[in-house]
Order: structure tokens, then sequence, then C-alpha cells
């Protein structure tokens, strides 16, 4: 929007009134963002100032159609490294005048020209926000040279700065770009245009500037500050302290807008969401920012498809009828020259060795150079020949003994030697070679557990190998055990070692000659290779192979005898082995290797030994052509000129060409001609695959396919045409080898030749191949022994062909192009993505800064039903935050724009910690198994999941109910179901024996008459931490003591009856007197949790809150309580000036009160019962008289409760079942209680078990809470316990009371855990309440046991229950809560139609019984819920039955067990609270189901807690584990809840143990911390926004 600079308070009335309205219809939904924009610039067209021409010609700097100038800053600016200070100076020299088409920078060009698109768009993503004590960057001192990074396997991108000048300039041209500006702070915008206009670069290069204008936030055009005002307006990406604690008055200091239409305010609308809650905090602005990333629509629409909701098929998306398919004629097999024959041609290639070594001695065969690049040493051919026979002789006569030797000939040796040791190797190659063993060669171990061993161990075993062969300075530097043993390597076979330095070897004997047969077809050599899934095979090459494939390349590249070649590719395996050992000694060729280690310290050292020794032939790969350029710094003496052949070993890769041209552009004038570059492909099963010839001097050169990426994600080749930003440029790897025979098929399922114009897997037939992945044959058949097939399926001939891996076509004049590897092959969506693409087009955003070049790895997961992209980078140590965030997110930009494929995630991990291959790239498969198990420990993650994952299923439309309840229930009646609905046995007359319940209906009464008739009888014990009982109370001790607290509420008091009295008492019986003294004096309890002394500020206020609302007219609390309510510490939270009488009660006078208050009716109020739900909820419900003694009744019966048992409770008495338990129970039905606070567990772990085992007890009541903490605190004690002699045979019920689903996996721990004790497995079993009936279900002493079924989760989220087997996929056990309790019924009913339901259905449970409570006293936060959670009648059925709602969902189940009385037993079960539930894409979700999901993901989450946020699924994360591992959580967080529960999470954030808050029964509060988050309260260590 071009309307950046318009001073919106300077524009007529008009105007701003009808702009006014636009937004308003924007934020209502009445017009589109797009509508919005274009209506918007029209109205400001007339306004917008017009930008004077800038001066875009960037000065120094021609930019060659071949070359590239870099954004680097200018000599005089000290530049990051002396590298590209030397290219800056480099960019003087124009290259050759190719066509502009053919030019290799041309995909740098591309890259910020989709860039530049998606600046029109505007978006910002929101940056994470990461806790600065965080992540520790590794250290330096292990980094690899300046600028050059690592080694890499996949090269691309060389001409990545390239033109970047010229894009910039292109996209500056437009005016956007100042206006743009302006919106950021002035300084930038005044630095960048002097940037521009002096022609000096400033040392932030131009092109950041264009960074921060792509990453940066969209910022309304209401953000502007008033002219006057000049502050920056909030930048919500940042994190710094300042912005974190903002408060809205700051933010809408520059807000205002005038001249509102409606009379409506533009801030009012900003500072609450739809929910309600402020929007001042950082997070929740960050969340906004989130949606409005997220409205964009997705490229690939949804398909349209959903079959049933009950079975909804997730498939992915089916390709597009548009999309090109293949055209040409089926391909014809391409031949290579012939093979020609040459009569000197030795007989096999240890032939050769042995006649240079006889008749050459002196010539010089390897020449290996020391660390700083000077030769080391030299070998004859003479000395090669006499050290390997030695060593041949060694083997067969001088390991075992003559009539047991170690090795036989045909036997597998590995060889273990450096890379910096090539003489070694040679001598122990050519050895094997004469002794007719077959050498292995593989990497050094440098460690256990070092990258490849494991899969290195593999390759010996299916190879048998057990014997190693290595240097004696190699084995001094393996891993020992303490006793000096070589360490037995993960996963290795074991191993004997022998030291093959010369000393240690024995002469032949005169008469000892080796055998050298005419190559046959037994194998020669195995060289290893390692799969796209990380394991290690070994490929066999045999003899005849291995000298034709010799042959092949000596004809291909025209070697002579006696020529130079330099190597500096690996000579263990490929390229190096094949041209710098083998083919070398084939023709007395002189090698110089030029090892990994001496290029890092040296980069250019190959190119000197080149100019030193006259080197006709060079061996390198793109990378070592880019060090080079990076470290030439001008010289005047280097001469490429005696190089005839240049070969490029990586050269199939599609990014090589970029490398080869910029390495000709800096040595052309030394002397390189550009004829001598020869790209070939190769293969680790088919050897040589093609290679290029070197062409005539001055012959034009080969001509490059210009493909359209499109068409090669579809498999076909088009010549790309319009869009230059999408297309790939490719060079040849000349023609195929002499004597072979080459295909292109199919690369998956049969191997149907492809046509012309279809891009396939190269097969080649030649004798100069590899024979078979040695000892596994069945992959062999697969890879080796393929016929190609016709359209129709026949096979083309009998011979067989070898699979390369490589995919690609033949182009004109049978010219060999290769696009890609099949294991770098990402098949999203059926679209076929190259992973060195990908790392080509990351590369070409601006890379340098944040992220090493050769240390991208780039992988698929899967991850619901299709492979999704992942890239991961290893970041600068001097990266910062923000820069790493904006690199990222235009990663994710270009990549969507070229390439037509989402990122799934980007994560950038410290320097130096992903793991490497031995030869210094990246292992991408090591890599690809930390980052799903949570290994990888990333310092910058970026999960797209949004934009990717297009194969969700439709959300569900909530089908209006035409249907009416009525219908519902018949055709459930005509389907044969019953109604559900279940009920408890009946409460029935009351036996003889019980006359006191006959006499009392007031539990006051009841107490009166146990202190005259059983004046002794102890009701209550109350036990400290060490187990002691502190208190204990008998009948007529808790009447007196009552009766003295009545007195004193009768004289201090002034209270009337039916006043509300707070009781403020620790757990104890205290509590219990204070109770029943108020019952006593006629007045309304209210018991009250004390706030915790050492957390006043979080828990004073609710205290204070239920105090308020529950117009309390006195509190009766103890003298330690009454001082914290006075102090001056709860002063600081809430106002104690205004305190309602309080009373202490600890030292109370022996006083009778006058005479005890009867109430008129049993329906008159007891007390009242507070509260807060987990929704945040704060309600208390009216408990009668009448209710709370058929309550007493109900578990009496349940439970057989006589005045001989005792019972242990150990729960928080202040409301619910707890509060009943604890106070009421006993005195009801005279049984003795041991009370436990569960606050004293926390000092004594074992108390309430010990308990238990000491008293016999035979039924005890507990939290959650309390087991959970026995769960995860005693689970290694119980070893200790039980020789302690705790012994838990005697419980036969311990029951959970809990108001939500039992929590089946902790119930299940717990009795697992404690089996070893005695606890019988019957035992443990739940209760379940709610408001407005606090006990609905408790598994009693008779009835079955509680009963489990496995449902499906799917069929919940629809509001239905689908039964499954166990172990079902995608299904969750689900427990009965307990035996529905005499008197109670309940009934399942719809939430929405309020009718009834049939059996197996899930709805609300509604309850119908004698002891609900009679209503809400108040709620706090919504008053409209009142009236029909209690009361309510069905909308069809059975009219005169009053229901109270519990507001949970579950449903009922007829079971094949028996009860009580000989019917069959139906169970309730409860899923989950109604308020609880989450609707997200028009299903039902309850967040218990995800958090067990989320817990699964990582070992490292200790809890975990999800609510939505305006449709957004915010996770919420316990991290247990190093704040390392944070990041780590994120992908896997994602991945589960996208694979279990078809849904995307909006915002992950990782917090510390002990964040989530939980209530007293052990409930998660998640409202509360909702609103936390949303007040960025939590201090979370890392939150991610989901893009």
């Amino acid at each position: 929007m071009a309307d950046r600079g318009v001073d919106l308070s300077g524009l007529p009335k008009e105007v701003r009134d009808h702009l006014a309205e636009l937004e308003l219809e924007l934020s209502e939904g009445d017009i589109t963002q797009k509508g919005y924009e274009k209506k918007r610039s029209k109205l400001l067209a007339p306004y917008v100032p017009q930008t004077p021409n800038v001066d875009l010609s960037l000065p120094d700097v021609q930019l060659s159609p071949n070359h590239s100038a870099d954004p680097s800053p200018s000599p005089e600016a000290p530049g990051p490294s002396t590298s590209s200070a030397s290219r800056h100076h480099r960019s003087h020299r124009s290259g050759g005048a190719r066509d502009d088409r053919y030019r290799s920078d041309i995909h740098t060009e591309a890259v910020q020209a989709a860039l530049a698109n998606h600046k029109e768009e505007k978006m910002g993503l929101p940056m994470p926000t990461k806790r600065r004590s965080a992540f520790v960057q590794s250290p330096e001192n292990n980094c690899t040279p300046p600028d050059t990074s690592s080694a890499s396997e996949d090269e691309g991108s060389l001409r990545r700065q390239a033109a970047l000048s010229a894009a910039l300039a292109q996209s500056l041209q437009s005016p956007d770009y100042w206006i743009n500006r302006s919106v950021q702070s002035s300084s930038t915008s005044s630095s960048a245009s002097s940037t521009l206009s002096h022609g000096e670069p400033k040392s932030q290069p131009a092109l950041t500037v264009l960074a921060d204008v792509l990453a940066h936030t969209r910022i309304d055009i209401t953000f502007l500050p008033p002219p006057e005002n000049n502050s920056v307006p909030p930048d919500v990406t940042s994190s710094t302290p300042q912005e974190r604690r903002g408060s809205k008055a700051e933010l809408t200091q520059g807000l205002t807008v005038k001249g509102m239409s409606r009379g409506q305010s533009r801030c009012s609308m900003l500072d609450t969401t739809a929910d309600g809650v402020p929007v001042n905090s950082r997070v929740s602005t960050k969340i906004q920012q989130l949606l409005n990333t997220l409205k964009r629509p997705k490229r690939p629409p949804l398909s349209e498809f959903f079959l049933d909701d009950s079975e909804e098929i997730v498939e992915v998306p089916q390709p597009d009828p548009n999309t090109p398919k293949p055209e040409g004629r089926q391909i014809i097999p391409v031949k290579g020259e012939p093979l020609g024959v040459v009569s000197n041609w030795p007989p096999a290639l240890q032939a050769a060795l042995a006649r240079w070594g006889a008749t050459q001695a002196k010539s010089p065969a390897l020449t290996v150079l020391d660390i700083t690049g000077k030769p080391l040493y030299t070998l004859t051919y003479g000395k090669l020949w006499s050290r390997s026979l030695k060593l041949a002789y060694t083997l067969l006569n001088k390991l075992g003994t003559k009539s047991d030797p170690v090795l036989k000939p045909g036997d597998r040796v590995a060889l273990v030697y450096p890379n910096t040791d090539p003489g070694m190797f040679w001598t122990a190659f050519y050895g094997c070679l004469l002794a007719e063993v077959i050498p292995v060669p593989i990497e050094v171990p440098l460690s256990r557990q070092d990258a490849g061993s494991q899969q290195i161990g593999f390759l010996l075993g299916s190879c048998g190998v057990g014997l190693a062969l290595t240097s004696e300075l190699c084995l001094k530097g393996l891993p020992k055990t303490p006793n000096g043993e070589i360490m037995q390597f993960k996963g290795w076979p074991r191993m004997k070692w022998v030291v093959t330095d010369t000393k240690y070897l024995t002469k032949p004997s005169k008469d000892w000659q080796p055998h050298i047969p005419t190559a046959n077809t037994d194998t020669a050599y195995i060289e290893y290779k390692a799969s796209k899934e990380g394991t290690v095979m070994g490929v066999a090459v045999s003899k005849i192979s291995m000298l034709t494939h010799c042959q092949a390349l000596t004809q291909a590249c025209n070697y002579i005898e006696g020529e130079t070649l330099v190597n500096v590719l690996d000579c263990k395996k490929d390229m190096g082995m094949w041209h710098g050992v083998l083919t070398s000694v084939m023709n007395r060729i002189h090698t110089i290797t030029v090892p990994y280690a001496v290029m890092k310290a040296c980069p250019m050292s190959w190119v000197q030994r080149v100019h030193l020794h006259k080197a006709r032939v060079a061996l390198v790969k793109c990378r070592d052509l880019h060090w080079a350029m990076m470290a030439h710094r001008e010289q005047k003496d280097t001469n490429l000129s005696s190089i005839r052949m240049l070969i490029v070993a990586d050269g199939a890769n599609p990014w090589s060409v970029s490398s080869c041209d910029a390495f000709l552009n800096v040595f052309q004038s030394h002397g390189l001609k550009p004829e001598v570059i020869c790209p070939c492909a190769s293969s680790p099963e088919a050897l040589t695959v093609a290679i290029r010839r070197p062409g005539a001097r001055g012959a034009p050169l080969p001509a490059r396919a210009i493909l359209s990426m499109g068409g090669l994600s579809h498999g076909v080749i088009r010549v790309n045409t319009e869009d230059k930003n999408s297309a790939l440029t490719v060079q040849d790897v000349g023609h195929v080898m002499p004597g072979a025979l080459m295909c292109i098929v199919k690369p998956d399922g049969p191997p149907q030749l492809c046509k012309t114009d279809e891009i396939g897997e190269i097969v080649i037939n030649a004798r100069s191949g590899g024979t078979m992945y040695y000892g596994l044959p069945g992959v062999t058949k697969n890879t080796f022994e393929v016929i190609p097939v016709n359209q129709a399926g026949a096979p083309i001939g009998e011979i067989p062909f070898t699979r390369t891996g490589l995919l690609g076509f033949v182009g004109p004049g049978s010219l060999v192009f290769v696009v890609g590897k099949n294991e770098g092959l990402l098949m999203v969506s059926g679209r076929r993505h190259n992973a060195d693409d990908l790392v080509a087009t990351a590369l070409a955003v601006e890379p340098v800064k944040t992220v090493y070049r050769g240390r991208i790895a780039v992988f698929s997961v899967t991850v619901f039903y299709d492979e999704r992209i992942v890239i991961v980078a290893e970041q600068r140590p001097d990266a910062s935050e923000e820069d790493s965030f904006q690199w990222m997110s235009r990663v994710l930009q270009a990549i969507d724009s070229i390439h037509q494929v989402g990122l799934y995630c980007l994560a950038l991990v410290p320097a130096n910690t992903l793991p490497k291959t031995p030869l210094g790239g990246i292992h991408i498969c090591e890599t690809k198994q930390n980052f799903l198990e949570g290994n990888l420990h990333p310092c910058n993650i970026l999960m797209c999941p949004h934009t990717c994952v297009t194969n969700l299923p439709k959300p569900r439309q909530k089908q209006p109910v035409g249907v009416g309840p009525a219908s519902i229930m018949v055709g459930n009646l005509v389907a044969g179901k019953r109604m559900a609905q279940a009920a408890g046995r009946e409460l029935g007359m009351i036996e003889d024996q019980d006359k006191l319940i006959r006499k009392h209906q007031f539990l006051s009464e009841s107490l009166q008459w146990r202190a005259q008739t059983d004046p002794d009888h102890v009701l209550y014990v109350l036990l400290n931490a060490k187990g002691v009982a502190v208190c204990t109370a008998t009948c007529v001790q808790l009447h007196k003591r009552a009766e003295k607290i009545t007195a004193v509420l009768m004289e201090r008091g002034g209270l009337n009856t039916g006043d509300n009295v707070v009781l403020l008492y620790p757990p104890g019986i205290d509590l219990i007197a204070a109770f029943y003294g108020c019952l006593y004096a006629g007045v309304i309890p209210v018991t009250v949790r004390p706030p915790h002394p050492q957390n006043l500020a979080a828990t004073l206020p609710t205290v204070r809150m239920i105090i308020d609302v529950s117009k309390a007219a006195c509190i009766l609390t103890t003298q330690p309580l009454m001082r914290i309510l006075r102090s001056r510490e709860a002063a600081a939270s809430v106002n104690v000036k205004t305190w309602p009488t309080i009373i202490d009660t600890d030292d109370l006078p022996r006083k009778r009160p006058p005479q005890l208050y009867k109430p008129p009716t049993a329906e008159m109020l007891a007390y009242l019962d507070f509260s807060v739900s987990t929704t945040g909820m704060l309600t208390g419900v009216k408990m009668s008289h009448a209710a709370i003694s058929t309550l007493c009744r109900s578990i009496k019966l349940q439970c057989e409760l006589y005045s001989s048992r005792q019972i242990a409770i150990c729960l928080d008495p202040y409301c619910g079942l707890g509060f009943v338990l604890w106070c009421l129970s006993s005195v009801y039905s005279g049984h003795q209680s041991i009370l436990i606070p569960p606050l004293e567990l926390e000092s004594s772990l074992p108390l309430w078990l010990t308990t238990l085992s000491q008293y016999k007890i035979r039924d005890t009541f507990c939290s959650y809470s309390v087991m959970e903490l026995c769960t995860k605190g005693l689970g290694t004690q119980t070893e200790m316990l039980k020789a302690r002699g705790l012994n838990l045979s005697c419980v036969r019920s311990c029951v959970v009371v809990a108001e939500e689903r039992p929590r089946l996996t902790l119930t299940q721990a717990f009795s697992k855990l404690f089996k070893d004790l005695g606890l019988s497995p019957r035992a443990v079993s739940t209760a379940f309440g709610s408001r407005v009936n606090l006990a609905i279900c408790m598994q009693g002493t008779s009835g079955p046991d509680p009963s489990t079924v496995y449902v499906d989760m799917k069929s919940l989220r629809h509001d239905r229950v689908r039964l499954v087997e166990r172990g079902a996929p995608q299904s969750i056990p689900l427990m009965e809560s307990g035996t529905i309790l005499p008197g109670v019924k309940v009934i399942i009913v719809n939430p929405e139609t309020r009718g009834p339901l049939g059996d197996s259905h899930l709805g609300e449970i509604w309850v119908n019984s004698p002891h609900c409570a009679s209503g809400y006293y108040t709620i706090y936060g919504e008053e409209s819920l009142q009236a029909d959670h209690f009361n309510t009648i069905l909308s069809f059925g059975e009219p005169h039955t009053l229901w109270a709602r519990t507001g949970c969902l579950g449903f009922v189940k007829r079971t094949e067990l028996l009860d009580a009385s000989g019917d069959r037993h139906d169970a309730l079960f409860v899923v989950g609270s109604l308020d609880e539930t989450l609707e997200l894409r028009g299903l039902r979700y309850h967040p218990i189901d995800i958090e067990t999901s989320v817990s699964r993901a990582h070992r490292s989450i200790a809890e975990s807690a999800v609510f939505t946020w305006t449709n957004l699924l915010v996770v919420v994360a316990e991290l247990s584990g190093s704040e390392q591992e944070a990041l780590d959580l994120v992908p896997l967080v994602t991945n589960v809840v996208l694979e279990e529960h078809h849904l995307i999470v909006g915002v992950v954030v990782i917090v510390d143990p002990g964040v989530i808050p939980i209530n007293s029964r052990g409930e998660k509060q998640r409202m509360h911390l909702r609103d936390s988050f949303l007040a960025d309260q939590l201090d979370p260590i890392y939150v991610a926004y989901n893009m």
C-alpha cells in the first residue's frame, strides 16, 4: 500500500470519516482485506507525496553477466572477513559475454524477486519470545575457517549473493520502498537513503534494509504517531524488557484516530479481543499478528472430501488435472563409445603395479602433503610395490599358524586409515589385492558414539569382517578402554587389529611370489555406501569391473603414462579412489593428494600444487572451487594453464554450475581454459556414469538446460521461458562412459522406460559397475538386476541394468543431464522436490550472515499422512536473534515462491552441533533422527504447519437441530436402544436400630444425641507429619467445644439467625467444632481455605473475594491467621481495614449458650459450599439440612459405615465431598475418622500410607494430588517401605474424590507401584461429584468392580461414543466413576435440545437426588447460568422430574456385570467438563486428551495444559530437562497433536516446572493459565508462534 507516508491528521474530515468507516467494515468482516486495501489506496491516492527519483546506480560495482557483486562492505569499512573484501575487489573484472539467460547467478535474482513480491503482502510473522538465559552458543574455537564454513556435500549457490544490487535496485525503484521505510524509525531510513545517494556503502549492507522491510510487521496505519509526537511506533516483533512490561496506556497514546464514524474510536476496538482479554500485553499482540498471517488463503485449496464424519478419511490432495504430463516418445537406450582394445593393457590391476614396480621403480607414484600443504614424502612405484608385497606376505603367512592361518584368500578385511595418510592406505589396499583378500575401506571411528559408527557396524557385519588393518599412529588415536584395549564400538562385530607400518612387516622369502590371476568376476574390493535411511551397505566391485572401469576412465579422460594428477578427494572411495588410486596406478600417473585437513588449513593448497607441479589433471569438488576462490588473493604467480582436465566430481549436483562459472571467472586470467572444466556423474553402485570430455580449444562450450522448477516437481522437462524466477539452470555431465548402455526409467514402481521429456532414474549396463551389495542378496536384486520394461510392461531385453540413484534425462546430442539424486528426493503431496535445490534457495537468501554455507540439512518427515519438509542449519555464533528470525522468515517466503511448497519446520542449531560425516558434510540421517527424538537442541525454530498442512478434514458444520428431541427418542426406541439413564439403589425405609435418624433430621441434633448416649466414643483423630495423633475429639468434647463457639458468636458477633460466618482454619478439629458451633447458633457457616503465609499476594485475594461475595458478617479463625489478616504484607494485596468482625477461637471461656438453635424446617439452609471451578469461576452452592442428612445416609449405606469402623481421610476439608467426609459423615454415622492434612505429606511423603498400615484401615479417601505425590515421590522407595513393615493388604477401598474424568493412568500406576506392599488391584476407585450435587457416584463395598472401556477418540469429537477393542489406534481408556449412590438417578441429555439420549451416546449428565444442592448462592462471573442449573425439566419425555445439570459430558453403558439386586449394572462414564471443552474446527475436544498426547511427545515434558485463544490452540508444556531442550519440544508437540487430534497448534509455550496452576483437587486451572499467559506473567522459557 503506497500510503505509508500520508499524515492522517492533515487529511480533510470527509476523507478521514470514509477511512474510519472502511476500518469498521474490515473489522466486522463486511469487506475483504484486498477490497479494503484497494478502496483505501484509492481514497489516499491524491494525498500521497511523490518521491523524487533517486540515483540508484551503485558505485564501484559493474555487474557482468557472469559475475555477481557482493553486498559486502567497501574496502574502507573494515569487512567481516578478508575474503569478502577481496571478492569486492574482484567485482571490477568482467567475465565472458555469454547469453544473459545462461547466467548462473539467476537463482539469487529469482530469490530476491520472490522476496520483493512478498513485500507487497506485508504480513509480519510474530517473532518467538525467548528467555535470555536459555541458550548457550557453542564455543567459537572449534569453528572452521572464516567464510569457508566447512565442507559440504551439496555445495550450491555460489552466486548466491549475485546481482543482489540489481535486485535491490529493481525493488527500490518503487516509491513504496521509501514510504514504507518511514514507518520504521527515522534514523534507519536516513541511513538507508544516505547509503544510496552518497554512494558509500555503510557497514549495514543495503540488503538488510530490504530484509527489514520484508520481515517487518504489518503495522496498521492507525499506529502512526501524531506528527508532533516523534516516538517510534511499538514494535511487536522485538522482545526487549521495556516493551515486555508496556502498559495499555503507552500503546494507546499513539493511536488517536480522529473522526471515527458511529461514535466508535478504533482504540476501544483494540483494547479487548472477542474474549474480553485485554490486548495490552506483548503476547496478545503477537497472537494477533499470527492471526493476521494466517488470514492469507492457503495455496492448495482443501480437497472436497469428507465421507462420514464418524469415519473421516484423511488423504493427500489429489494431483491437479492441469499438471504437465510427458508428451515425448519412449526413450531409446543410449550407447557409449566402444571400449577400445589396447594391446598392452595389463590382465589385472595388480599386474600393472608389478610391471611399474619392476620397470619404473624410481618413478613417483604418490606425493603426500603435511598439514601446512608442503610435501611430506613421495612414494615411488618401486617402494609401493615392495611394501605391498611385504604386507601381502605378512597377511597370508605371519598371522596365525601354517596349519591355521587367520586370513584366507577371499576374506574381507577392514582398512582403517585417516585421510591424512594416503601412503599407508595405498600400501594396504594393494597389499590386500596381492594377498587376494578383499579390502573394505572405512572411516576412522573417532569416538564410541561416532556419527556413522553404528551403521559401519552393520556394514562390517554384513561383509563378515573380523580383522582391521591400521597404522600405528592411527591405532594410538583410537578410543581405548581403561586397561588399554581398543574400545568395542557400538554395533561393531569383535575385531582383531593389525598394524601395517613397514617395521612390523616381514620380507617375503625368496621363493614366495604373489598369485596374480587374470581379472575375473571374484570381488576385488568393497566400497561403502550410506543409504537415505542411514544404513551403510557395501558395494562389491569385481576384479574385472575394477579393471574395465580403469580402462573406461583412461579412454574417457585420455590419460597418458607419466602425467601428474592433483587429487583433493577422499582416496578411500568414489572418484578419489577410482582416479587417484586405481586408474593412476594403471597408467603410472604421479598423484599428489591434498587431504581435507590441509584444505581446511590452506584452501588454496590444491591450486598451488597444480601450479608447482604443472599438473595436467585435477580432481575436485565444487566445495574446493569455492574455497580456492574465497582464499584467492590476486595471486599473480598462480598459473593453471597446464590443466587439460579439471574433473568436478559432484558436477551432477544441479548447483555445481554456479561454482564452475565463478571459478572460471576468477582463474581465467591465470591461464585456466574454459573447455577443461569437466563435470561428471557417479554413483556407488554403477561407479562412473558419465563424464564430460575436455573440449577442443576455441570450440563452443556445451549448452545448458534452463528448466522450469514447476515442471521438474511433476517429473517432466519443460524449458523455462516465462518466469525466470522459478528456473533451474543445469549443465551437462558429458556423455555416457565407453562401453556402457544407459536408459532412463521411472524412479518408483516397475522400471518402465521414460519418455524423452520425462525425468527418471538413470540405469546403466556396463562391465565396469558394481556387482552387488555384499551379503545382502535381497536388496541387490532390486538395484543391480533391473530389466527395463516398455509402456506395455514387456521387458525390452535380457540384459540387467544397475540403478544409479541419479535422476536426470538425456538432452540433445546424447548429453546426460542430472537434476538430482533419489536420496535427496522429497515427495510432498505427490510432487517431487530436490533437497539440493531447497538448500540452494535457502543459501540465496543472504547466507553468510546468519548460517554456515555447508551446514544445512534438508529432509522430510512423515507427519499426518504426507511428507513434510524440514530444514536445519547451523547458526553463526555472532548472529543476533532478529537476524536469524528474519533470515528464517525470508527463506520461507523464497521457498514458497520458487518451489511452490510450504516448509513445515525451519530450525537453527548452535555452530558445530550437527552430526558430521567423516568428511565434514552434515549427516542428514542422524540429524533427522535427532529431530524426531527431540535431541537436536535448536536455538531458533520456526514451525509453519498452518501453511503446509493442507490435508486436514473439512471443518464440521454443526447441523441445525431440525429433528426434535421427541423424534430422536422414538428413533432410539425403534432402533431398540434404551434411554441412557441409571439409578443407585433405593434409600429405602429406615431399619429399626437406626432410631437416631428417625428422631433427628438435623446433624446438630445428631451430635447432641451422640454426646449424651456415647460421650467417650472417639469421632476424630488428627495426625501431624510424624504420624502422631496431635488432637482427638470424642462426641462430648466436640459438642462442648461447639457450644463454647456458639456462646462467643452470640456475645461478640452481634449476629442474626441466617447470617453468613466465614470459617478460616487450617485442616483440623477446630474447623469441625466451629462448623457445629455455627449450626448451634443458627448462622450459616462458609468454610474457606486460609491464605498461604508465603504467598499472600496470590492466595489472599481469593479469600477476600469469598468473604465479599458471601457477604459474611463475621470471621472465625485462629490467632496466627488473625495476625496474618491484619499484617502489613496482607495490606499490600487487599484492604485490611474493611474485614468483618474477626473472632479468634483459640482460648475461649467456658460458657454455655442459653439455648441451641433448631431450624423450623429441614429445607432451611445449613451451609454454603464455595469453590473455584477449573474454568476459574467462583461459585457458592446452598446446602440444606435435608440434603446433608440424606447425603450422609447415602454414603453410610454405600460404604457400610458404623460406629465400630475407622476410615482415613487425606483430603482438603473446604468444599465438595472432601468437606462432607471430614466434617459431617462421622457425626452422622458414628465411625472414627483419622484426619491427615494433605499439606503434611509435603514434609513426610509416606505419612498417609504408613497410617493405613499402622491402623489397619479398610476404607480411605484421598485426592489425585495426594496419589500423584505418592506415585512420583515414593516410586523408588517401595523396597525400603516394605522393609519397614508397611503393609497395605488391609485396604479394601481407596476412593479418589474428584469432579473430573477418572485419571486411569495415575490410578493404574499407583496400584501397580504399591502392589508389592500388598495393595489389592481392585481397591483403587474414583468418586464423582459436581457443583450441583457433591456426590453422585462412589465405589462402595458391594457392587461390581469399576469397568473400563476403550472409546474411539475421533467419535468423542463428534459427540458420539464408539467403543473399540483395547489397543485400537486413536482410542482412549475410560474408567467408570464408581457406583451410583443410593437415591441418585442420572440421565444423559443433549445439552442443546435438552432431550434424553440413547444408551452409549455422549451428552450432559443430569442428576436427580434428594441431596442435590438447592441453588447457587451467587455465581461470581456469570449470573446468567443461575436459573437452569437446578430444577430443569427435559424438553421431552417424562415432564415431572426436576433435574440438576452437572455441566459434565458422559455416557451410560449397561454392562454384563450384575449389581447387588441381581440386575445388570449400569455404569456411568464421565468424559469431561462441558465448560472446559475446546470447540475447534466444528468439533469438540477435551483438553485432557490433547494433554495426554503432548506429555507423551518427549521425555522432558513434565506436565502440559492446553487452551484456546481466538481459535488458536495454545499448548503450555512444563520442561523438566535442561533449557537446551526447550526448542526440541516445539516440533514434537506440533507433530503429536496433528497426528492424533488432527489439529494444528497455534502457539507452543515452554515454561518451568510448576508454572501450570493446579487447585487443591489436583485439577489444572487452565483459565488462570490462559489469563497469565495473555497478561505476560508466565516468564516462559520460549514461546513459538506456529505459522
